[in-house]
């Protein structure tokens, strides 16, 4: 048997994990829960699943389709089948999505060190109230040393794997680190579930109010599929390019979607049946994971290894997400402007650092943030997720699947993927319904002015 080359993925499951790795992290555990409380619940849910299926699903193998038809970076695949056009100004918008993305999620991602931290000291061993857990929270956040400090040493956890290589080390780490992820949550699921307000939750989560689907919480279904597939960002054109040729891609391809959609409901399944069991305010925003959580470790048999294992292994997956936002921008320097992979690693991790700064120093104290959600001041943190999360991801979307659809061509997409179930289906969805229902609600928005 062969040894794959650097730049493939030597396995079916391998590919799975990783490129589910990609997805699962912190679009799942930590934005999810707080979009969704923020939301209206039930109502937000349906809406996210069904853009799941109808919009995340088809672009999903769009982009893994053009990935490993063309080998190449987000801008070189589409430089690849149609060269010297403007459509590698999509592929270019994916690269500074990606950009964009980590500068933010790096600061969130380096609060999870902090806290596998304070789990690992017995902070949260003695139970904490709501109260006491906000505070922490913004003691965490508030800071102008700790949280630039911890953003920065994860911007360099994920610059150290990336510039080894991706394939080898992160494919051997996720056939191991994933499933014990999912163990982790399955266990945290069970407890939550038996909590006193564990009914009031899932009625929050499960029961949907369509007196609250307004065109607002459309964009943030639409963005949170959209982000949490790691879609529009050049992530899955960039991981479909280390997929061998003869791996069946829409088995591969919905594997990730199912793990992907899953753990988010996991993750729901956590946050409101505890959220309602300490009667804290589902409108919790980004601090929702970090707040809640530690109010319940205590109830749990051996609660301080809990809480050190939920927070390293959160860490993890979030470090297998920014890998792979690191890897799209770092292979366009490497594959379009011919840098070698050691420069391109940390001129690029340098800038994204630069840019996560004023995200690490917008999060001011517990007060200031309950300030900000009743008066829907926004943070810059806010307006990074806001800008990139929502707005550039769809765009991005948008215009994969136009050029799939269209320019490429559905049948040529077909004919790569070739085992596509439901090829008419997916046809009709990528050339009609995903345009244009990403089109419709951006341009809403943006008219109405509801996106600010």
């Amino acid at each position: 048997m062969s040894t794959p080359s650097a730049g493939k993925f030597g396995s079916r499951i391998g590919f799975i994990l990783a490129a589910a790795g990609s997805a699962i992290g912190l679009g799942n555990i930590w934005r999810f829960p707080y979009t969704a409380g923020e939301s209206g619940g039930g109502a937000f849910v349906l809406a996210y699943l069904l853009f799941v299926v109808l919009i995340g699903v088809p672009v999903l193998m769009a982009e893994l389709s053009l990935g490993r038809k063309s080998g190449s970076n987000a801008v070189g695949a589409f430089r690849a089948i149609v060269p010297d056009s403007a459509w590698r100004y999509v592929g270019g918008l994916g690269v500074l999505t990606g950009f964009g993305i980590l500068a933010f999620y790096s600061v969130v991602a380096g609060w999870t060190l902090s806290y596998a931290w304070d789990a690992a000291m017995g902070t949260f061993a003695d139970g904490m109230s709501v109260e006491a857990s906000g505070k922490h929270f913004g003691e965490v956040t508030s800071g102008t040393t700790g949280p630039v400090v911890f953003a920065g040493a994860f911007l360099v956890l994920t610059a150290l794997v990336v510039r080894g290589g991706v394939s080898g080390g992160i494919e051997r780490a996720s056939k191991i680190l994933m499933p014990v992820f999912f163990v982790v949550l399955i266990i945290l699921v069970g407890r939550s579930l038996t909590l006193d307000g564990a009914g009031k939750g899932l009625e929050f989560l499960f029961s949907p109010d369509f007196s609250k689907l307004t065109p607002l919480v459309l964009m943030n279904a639409l963005g949170q599929a959209l982000f949490s597939l790691s879609l529009g960002m050049g992530a899955m054109i960039t991981y479909g390019g280390y997929l061998k040729k003869d791996e069946n891609l829409p088995i591969a391809g919905i594997s990730v979607a199912i793990f992907d959609t899953l753990i988010a409901i996991l993750a729901g399944l956590i946050i409101f049946p505890a959220l309602f069991t300490v009667g804290a305010e589902p409108k919790g925003g980004p601090g929702l994971v970090f707040v809640v959580l530690p109010t319940i470790f205590d109830k749990l048999p051996a609660g301080q290894f809990f809480s050190v294992a939920f927070y390293s292994l959160l860490g993890i997956a979030a470090l297998t997400s920014t890998i792979s936002l690191l890897e799209v921008v770092v292979a366009y320097f490497v594959g379009e402007r011919k840098w070698p992979r050691e420069r391109a690693v940390w001129v690029v991790t340098a800038g994204i650092f630069l840019l996560a700064i004023p995200s690490a120093l917008s999060m001011g104290a517990v007060e200031a943030l309950s300030e900000n959600a009743e008066t829907g001041a926004k943070s810059f943190l806010d307006w990074q997720s806001i800008i990139w999360g929502n707005i550039a991801l769809s765009v991005g979307a948008a215009g994969i699947a136009i050029f799939v659809g269209y320019k490429w061509g559905a049948k040529a997409a077909l004919e790569e993927m070739r085992t596509m179930p439901l090829a008419g289906a997916w046809e009709n969805l990528i050339k009609y319904v995903c345009p244009l229902a990403i089109v419709a609600v951006l341009v809403y928005l943006v008219a109405t002015g509801n996106w600010l």
